[in-house]
């Protein structure tokens, strides 16, 4: 049965509800309950029931935008490039966090959810770090809606126009800046063993380690979430006798982390210890010493994908390569050339 045959009726029959409650939950109303709704929508993906799409507001697109967390510096970063042109082009910006929920198949973004959102009036889809599929795809596939990713964890699948940087360069930057001050014991830290933007970014650190003549499998690679508790997690490390000198953190929240473990464990930045965060948020600005980073653009990264979102809704979709923006160094009071760190171990506090 194809989905053009599937009807709200049988639907209904399949998740054992009335045609009404169907209704009501493709129409958002209040009085379903939760698991019902649930219910309902697992039905309608099974079968491939695409409900009517509700008509826009004339002239406006509307864009629905799903960040995977909201809560920190880079997110709010993207955001602002994307409200920025929405408000240029007339386009209705409607945000998401990508959450828990019962059935991950109904969570912000997952294909279920995107079939969902194009029958209340999705025009557009833009995913912030969230991982895809061609499942995904093919939802949109469906109504010709275009679907961009912004920074993807992954290479994107065909048919999906990507915006990021130039990671590995930025590893390399970040890292070369290290060298040149002086620093032969690095180390990595923070990066997602998953996502693809932080395997760059440790490729080209290792890259300039091995071209200044260097052993990179003899730097320290710490693992993580591109979170704060990243950063913070490296006391033990830095109380070691054969501590890094410079730390290159895979993203600013990790670097602040860092710059918190160093100063509970007693060490001084950048004098005992030299630290290079990436994405030069406005945290970056805020730390104390302000941090040395890589750019990465994520405003114009915001900007560009709503760019893409609504010239795709009104001009048709289309498939574009990706795009990676450039990423630049920028030298703040965060990293310095080593001094006295050479076999001096940091003694825990009493």
């Amino acid at each position: 049965m194809t989905e053009t045959h599937v009807t709200l009726g049988q639907v209904a029959a399949r998740a054992g509800v009335s045609k009404a409650t169907a209704s009501k939950v493709f129409n958002e109303r209040a009085d379903v309950a939760p698991e019902t709704r649930t219910r309902v929508a697992a039905a309608a993906d099974e079968l491939g029931y695409v409900p009517a799409v509700r008509p826009p507001a004339p002239g406006t697109t509307q864009v629905w935008v799903v960040f995977d967390r909201l809560a920190n510096a880079y997110s709010a970063t993207v955001l602002d490039g994307l409200l920025a042109e929405a408000q240029i082009r007339d386009a209705i910006v409607i945000v998401n966090e990508f959450g828990n929920v019962e059935d991950n198949r109904l969570a912000p973004g997952a294909p279920a959810w995107i079939r969902q959102a194009q029958a209340r009036g999705a025009q557009a889809f833009i995913l912030v770090t969230n991982p895809l599929s061609d499942d995904h795809v093919a939802a949109c596939a469906r109504r010709g809606t275009p679907l961009i990713v912004v920074d993807p964890v992954a290479a994107a699948p065909e048919g999906v126009m990507s915006v990021g940087a130039t990671n590995w360069m930025g590893g390399v930057q970040a890292t070369e800046h290290l060298l040149s001050l002086g620093h032969t014991r690095l180390a990595y830290v923070g990066g997602e063993p998953t996502s693809t933007p932080a395997n760059e970014r440790l490729a080209g650190f290792r890259s300039a380690i091995e071209t200044a003549g260097l052993d990179p499998n003899a730097a320290v690679v710490v693992p993580g979430t591109f979170d704060y508790d990243d950063g913070l997690g490296c006391t033990t490390l830095l109380r070691a006798a054969d501590r890094p000198t410079a730390i290159f953190a895979a993203s600013d929240a990790v670097a602040l982390g860092v710059l918190e473990a160093a100063r509970q464990v007693g060490m001084r930045v950048p004098e005992d210890l030299s630290v290079v965060g990436f994405d030069d948020t406005f945290a970056a600005h805020a730390a104390s010493p302000q941090l040395t980073t890589v750019r990465q653009p994520l405003t114009q990264m915001g900007r560009m994908a709503m760019q893409a979102a609504v010239e795709g809704a009104r001009d048709g979709a289309r498939v574009s390569p990706p795009v990676q923006l450039a990423t630049s160094l920028v030298v703040r009071g965060s990293t310095a050339r080593p001094q006295g760190h050479t076999d001096r171990r940091i003694p825990d506090p009493l």
